[in-house]
């Protein structure tokens, strides 16, 4: 066999690829680091033995010696498609730091999600990125305490032992409900979820904007949170079943964008006529509601600016920054023909 692991036998040690390679254990450390000063030459040596010999570092070994240079990513589900955009944001910041990005799918159960963090802990991973978590802050708070933290879609700016990065979700629900209030609508509806996790949640903060632009305009009389079943296997009323109210709405702020192109074809495959009967705006702008038979108006929360800003803070809390921080990106109103 021509396998160098194989000829050497057993566990292949950095020790063997140091040997192999004509160098010191530290030259092939500073390597593997990406560290300064590493020449050109010396890094082909290294990597060309790494390469012969199937080398691959214990990451619980490097974790027992300091950092490990890998972060966990817990994203809620995979079926949003928000979330390419924030990944890309926040794998170019750590790729740039020499970081690598594992990710797990919490599929939006907290039992799941907390065996997964905890797996992240016990890997010896240097922080950790947690997209729209189903747990509460304080259970949060309590694994913050043991790995660097920072948190997107949770809006909890008084917590102290992570960090939080967001769209500001309140002020992007008050702009697409001030916009439908424009075209002259007053019966306008918002459709939500089921209050989970308290005051925390992305949609509760975006109900808080909705609630706002309504009783600005005087129309707090009007205010009508639809709070439609998650899951189609889950008790409690449809999302279509808000076309079916007497009398139907004449707008109608969707928290996401995921919910807001079903009812727009709902009501399109109704022959209802949109926007003139009814008017939708949703939230996210993902690539499907730029698209021309869809056309659905809806706020840009910038995901990958929110991964970037959530990669170099976590970063930072990682390098000792005991302060928190809890960033709000600003959204943009992208208006189609939804509305």
């Amino acid at each position: 066999m021509t396998d160098g692991s194989a000829k050497i036998g057993g566990k292949i040690t950095i020790k063997h690829v140091a040997q192999d390679a004509g160098v010191s254990v530290a030259a092939v450390s500073k390597v593997m680091r990406n560290a300064y000063g590493v020449s050109d030459a010396m890094r082909e040596k290294v990597e060309r033995s790494i390469d012969r010999l199937a080398y691959r570092p214990s990451t619980a070994a490097r974790g027992m010696r300091g950092r490990t240079f890998s972060i966990g990513v817990l994203l809620v589900e995979m079926r949003n498609p928000f979330l390419p955009s924030l990944m890309d944001g926040a794998q170019k910041v750590l790729s740039e730091a020499n970081y690598r990005a594992f990710m797990s799918v919490g599929e939006a159960r907290a039992a799941i999600e907390k065996s997964l963090i905890n797996a992240m802990i016990d890997l010896k991973m240097d922080g950790v990125i947690l997209v729209a978590p189903r747990l509460s802050g304080e259970l949060l708070a309590s694994y913050a305490k043991q790995i660097p933290m920072v948190v997107i879609g949770h809006h909890e700016p008084g917590a102290t032992a992570f960090d939080t990065v967001n769209s500001d979700d309140r002020l992007g629900a008050r702009m697409a409900t001030a916009h439908l209030i424009a075209g002259g609508r007053e019966n306008i509806q918002m459709a939500s979820l089921p209050r989970k996790n308290g005051d925390f949640d992305v949609y509760v903060e975006r109900e808080k904007g909705y609630i706002e632009a309504m009783t600005e305009a005087g129309l707090e009389n009007r205010v009508g949170v639809w709070r439609m079943r998650e899951h189609p296997d889950r008790a409690g009323p449809r999302l279509a079943d808000l076309l079916d109210l007497d009398p139907m709405p004449q707008g109608v702020f969707c928290w996401s964008d995921i919910h807001a192109v079903r009812l727009l074809n709902e009501a399109k495959v109704r022959g209802i006529d949109v926007p003139n009967q009814l008017a939708i705006v949703g939230y996210d702008n993902t690539p499907a509601a730029g698209l021309p038979l869809i056309g659905l108006s809806s706020i840009e929360q910038r995901g990958t600016e929110i991964g970037r800003l959530a990669a170099d803070t976590l970063l930072s809390r990682i390098g000792g920054r005991a302060t928190p921080q809890h960033i709000l990106v600003e959204p943009e109103l992208v208006l189609r023909s939804s509305s």
